[in-house]
């Protein structure tokens, strides 16, 4: 799935940084919020298209959302694009809920736990798969899974991860206490010994390396891979089915050059989001980032999570899976975008 790099251009995204937006996005509903704002603006490159808000993550999985930016892609598709940063996905879409962006990008089994707060979302495509990237991290002290008696988690794709390696293990998840925190306070918990591991995605498990933590497998070791949905809401997507399109053909691109050229690929990230290059030049070779629709047995991982929430008493009724993945969209809507 390599393919050539394309020459660059010099057209930018404009990033907002989470921890300066809280206060903005309070507001965001006087500045048109679930709606697409119009006009290229300063930032743009000049796209001169529909102008949209993006909800992404801070780390390097998000990689081809800023290598649109940085080649200059949303532009060349006709779409001027601002991609606002939060630590974690499950909170860009909060935002999405909220109207205060119009597209998302999120793991499929956090965005699944999330389904029952808006009914309205909608996964369009798929921009990435792997199962090496997030990795089970054993902290100084515990020299064994068995030994495991608390482990730190972020509530989604981290919960399901850790409950579903220690079934792995033939490990009660019940016998563990699961302690929710912020992936950046995680490594620091496991070196105290206030937890015993984690699974994350990087660059947490090699802070925790640097710690004193060990890295003991991948999810992909205990068959639990995840994917990245781009998202939206059906109301916006009625009125907005060009400027998805539009979207999803660049991301579609920025996918390609991120797996040919990791190297511009870091360069981008590190300007965007200040992640450091050779921590994206890892992630391309741990995930395979391509856009494409969804399959049948993507719906029966899907089916999977869902029971996953339901069965642990995470949400009241199962997730409707079915209702939010649109099979087919991105072949039968971005046709000559």
């Amino acid at each position: 799935m390599k393919t050539a790099s394309r020459p660059k251009t010099h057209s930018k995204s404009r990033i907002t940084r989470s921890a300066l937006l809280t206060a903005t996005l309070l507001t965001a509903t006087a500045c048109g919020a679930g709606t697409t704002d119009t006009g290229a603006g300063p930032g743009s490159g000049g796209a001169g298209g529909p102008h949209i808000r993006v909800a992404v993550g801070v780390d390097a999985s998000y990689a081809p959302f800023f290598v649109a930016g940085a080649e200059g892609l949303w532009a060349k598709h006709g779409v001027d694009v601002d991609l606002v940063q939060f630590a974690k996905g499950g909170e860009g879409v909060d935002a999405l809920n909220a109207g205060q962006v119009q597209m998302a990008g999120n793991s499929d089994a956090t965005t699944i736990g999330l389904l029952g707060q808006n009914p309205d979302l909608r996964s369009l495509l798929v921009y990435e798969d792997s199962g090496q990237y997030l990795k089970v991290v054993l902290g100084p002290h515990v020299k064994s899974p068995a030994e495991i008696r608390k482990m730190a988690v972020v509530p989604g794709l981290s919960e399901l991860a850790a409950t579903r390696f220690l079934e792995s293990k033939d490990i009660e998840p019940d016998a563990v206490e699961f302690v929710t925190a912020d992936p950046a306070e995680i490594p620091a918990l496991t070196k105290k010994g206030d937890v015993d591991a984690y699974v994350l995605w990087e660059p947490w498990p090699a802070k925790g390396e640097e710690v004193g933590a060990r890295v003991l497998e991948t999810t992909g070791d205990y068959g639990l891979s995840y994917q990245h949905w781009l998202l939206s809401t059906s109301p916006w997507l009625k009125e907005n089915k060009d400027t998805a399109a539009k979207v999803a053909a660049a991301l579609a691109e920025a996918a390609e050059k991120t797996e040919s050229d990791p190297q511009a690929a870091a360069q981008a990230t590190k300007d965007a989001a200040k992640i450091p290059s050779a921590q994206t030049v890892n992630a391309v070779k741990d995930i395979d980032f391509a856009v494409r629709d969804f399959t049948a047995e993507d719906l029966k991982g899907y089916e999977d999570t869902a029971r996953f929430y339901l069965d642990t008493g995470k949400v009241k009724a199962r997730p409707d899976v079915s209702r939010t993945v649109q099979r087919g969209w991105f072949s039968d809507d971005t046709k000559g975008s």
